[in-house]
């Protein structure tokens, strides 16, 4: 029976990973699987992963465990994802994402004698942005629109430009982050004490890791490869801002709050918390203010309000309905006993928790690149991490962590993710150029990020 689980686990996973990369529906995908790997456990003996209230019918108890995540993801982690989407979908409607990327890349204009270095310096400034814009696509887009025409006039390549561009967008942290989301949840903790306790700390220093890498590589690359364009800085096409430059702040003033009224720092006494729910919708209602002050517009800013729900509904449908058919996945993986042969197969190798860190971590990484998509790795194989810690006694947050960040730079390497397609589009270049040129700082800071975990 063992012998039979594991080939058959094998096999489905293969599948998924061949169908995934084949741009087949990823919900449909993980969904249809995980019943299936259900159905094969129920015909072995094996059973099928512990429910709330059984039906009293395995048959039926396979859709009534598909309402119980449902109800479970979508009143907790989805709702928050939802309301993040609504509240970012909102700020880029009246203009608010707009101006804080004007305004956190105009400084770089005035290094002009330093190409490579006002590059790497984007990565930084994305990152804070991408922790308040969290959308891959949606940032590439917004930066190539900005300080992609500064950089190619400054000196370096196109493919260097876009490189550093999506570079901004390999670590998925912050409290808005859907993977921040996920990952706090599956550890019970707040996102808020997950991002400044543990992701913080480990991704400042791989950020100046990346930074150094990709300061080498792209000036190593430009010059054997003959790439380097000068273009007069003056003939740049301005990137335009709709909505007041004071609108910058709108979209930081979630992580400002929550970092504020978090018990992590004890600010106040009695202490006053704010979870990252109610924080998007005070933040939403504070844009919606803003904008009847600054249009006096009452009803057309009222009929605005549309936008958030809108947003929320389109997350609703990609990432909330992924998090759900992944978790269907995982029940899948653990009803045909992968955790169980996972952890035997490590402790008959000599793997430690943290080689099977590593092992989980890189293949995480991989499956990001041949998918194109950091959510679908991540979410289908996260909600594994807190059996498996439990079963090899490791530290959960340390796993989930490299797993999540992994997922995030893996996308960044692959030629079919949507934040590679469409900004290397933009560019005119090659998006397996672009993946290319990422591979060599993605791979150094994964292995920067084991480096640090073991001596840290």
């Amino acid at each position: 029976m063992t012998i039979i689980s594991v080939i058959v686990t094998l096999v489905v996973i293969a599948t998924v990973a061949y169908l995934l990369t084949n741009k087949y529906n990823p919900q449909a995908v993980l969904l249809s699987s995980g019943l299936l790997m259900m159905v094969v456990a129920l015909f072995m003996g094996l059973g099928l992963p512990e429910m709330n209230k059984s039906t009293g019918l395995a048959f039926f108890d396979l859709f009534a465990m598909i309402k119980e995540v449902l109800a479970d993801k979508g009143a907790k982690v989805g709702l928050m994802i939802m309301t993040i989407g609504g509240f970012v979908a909102y700020m880029r409607h009246i203009g608010a994402s707009d101006a804080l990327v004007y305004v956190s890349t105009k400084p770089l204009k005035y290094m002009r004698k330093f190409p490579y270095l006002a590059a790497v310096c984007v990565i930084p400034i994305g990152q804070f942005l991408f922790m308040c814009t969290p959308s891959a696509t949606g940032l590439g887009l917004l930066l190539m629109a900005s300080i992609y025409p500064v950089l190619v006039r400054l000196g370096i390549s196109k493919v260097s430009a876009v490189s550093v561009i999506t570079a901004c967008t390999v670590f998925d942290m912050g409290p808005a982050s859907a993977n921040t989301a996920q990952a706090s949840h599956q550890v019970g903790l707040e996102a808020v004490q997950y991002f400044l306790q543990h992701q913080l700390p480990l991704t400042v220093p791989l950020t100046v890791v990346l930074m150094i890498t990709y300061y080498f590589v792209n000036r190593y690359y430009d010059k054997k490869q003959g790439l380097q364009d000068e273009v007069p800085l003056d003939d740049a096409d301005e990137f335009t801002v709709d909505a007041p430059l004071y609108y910058a702040f709108l979209p930081v003033m979630p992580l400002v709050l929550l970092m504020i009224f978090t018990p992590t720092f004890e600010l106040f006494d009695p202490p006053i918390t704010l979870d990252t729910t109610t924080a998007m919708l005070i933040c939403t209602v504070t844009g919606m203010i803003f904008e009847v002050v600054r249009k006096r517009d009452v009803k057309n800013v009222l009929g605005s309000m549309k936008i958030f729900w809108e947003g929320m509904g389109k997350v609703f449908a990609s990432v909330v309905t992924l998090i759900v058919c992944a978790q269907m996945f995982s029940k899948g993986l653990i009803s045909l006993g992968f955790i169980d042969h996972l952890v035997s197969a490590s402790q008959s190798l000599g793997l430690s928790f943290f080689g099977v860190t590593i092992l989980m971590t890189v293949m995480i990484f991989f499956a990001s690149m041949l998918m194109g998509s950091g959510n679908a790795s991540f979410f289908s194989f996260g909600p594994l991490v807190p059996n498996i810690a439990a079963q090899l006694g490791g530290d959960k947050i340390g796993m989930i962590l490299s797993m999540q960040l992994a997922s995030s730079m893996g996308r960044a390497t692959s030629p079919i993710a949507g934040v590679i397609i469409a900004t290397s589009d933009l560019a005119g270049i090659s998006s397996f150029d672009l993946a290319k040129r990422n591979l060599i700082p993605l791979i150094t800071g994964l292995v920067s990020m084991f480096v640090l975990k073991t001596v840290f």
